[in-house]
């Protein structure tokens, strides 16, 4: 699979989404005709790869199906296509992975999707950006944080949602972690399988 900007082992291909995970298409006949005929749009973008690789976040709308998806960790399960309202279609979350300064001076934000923008948006490593799609631009910025709420994204708690207490600085031998409250109980877990996702509440649907 070319995983486009997503990494392999964090995505799926277009054609395991619409036969395996929707089961919308019978085989890989039917998938090639609904995707070479552009009626598979990823992030308000039509895909017309069998390849493209659909990750954490991503928002497919088909056409001709009232539905509309977004790719998220749910009951244990890395990437699970859950029914979104119609009003969600055009934000998408995207956790900062990097931030450089660049030609002129300006400032270039990588996300968890290999994405990146330049914007002058105040961000850190490790906050997450809500996103307008299919423009890229930075609605808001929700900050990695004491009191506000993260989601697990990997393992056997991925899709459950806590409360960070605290935040742990890496060492020369330990990642970044965090402490959550998740459940009426206190985990810690590495800051790298973190998405946060509001201050009160979930900006969207989980």
């Amino acid at each position: 699979m070319r995983p486009g900007p997503h990494g392999k082992k964090l995505s799926v291909s277009t054609v395991v989404f619409l036969r395996d995970m929707l089961r919308i298409v019978k085989n890989l006949r039917e998938a090639k005709y609904a995707i070479y005929n552009g009626k598979v749009k990823v992030n308000g973008v039509k895909r017309k790869s069998l390849h493209h690789g659909i990750g954490l976040m991503d928002v497919v709308e088909l056409d001709g199906v009232k539905e509309i998806y977004r790719m998220i960790p749910k009951d244990g399960i890395l990437l699970k296509p859950t029914i979104i309202e119609d009003i969600e279609k055009t934000k998408k979350l995207s956790k900062v992975k990097s931030k450089t300064t660049i030609k002129n001076n300006k400032t270039q934000i990588g996300f968890h999707d290999g994405n990146s923008i330049i914007d002058e948006a105040d961000v850190s490593i490790g906050d997450t950006c809500i996103l307008q799609i299919p423009e890229q631009k930075i609605l808001e910025v929700i900050k990695l944080e004491k009191g506000v709420q993260g989601l697990i994204t990997n393992g056997a708690n991925a899709g459950k949602v806590g409360i960070i207490n605290d935040i742990k600085n890496g060492t020369f031998v330990l990642p970044k972690r965090v402490i959550l409250t998740l459940e009426n109980k206190q985990i810690e877990i590495p800051a790298k399988l973190l998405l946060v996702v509001g201050k009160d509440k979930p900006v969207i649907r989980i």
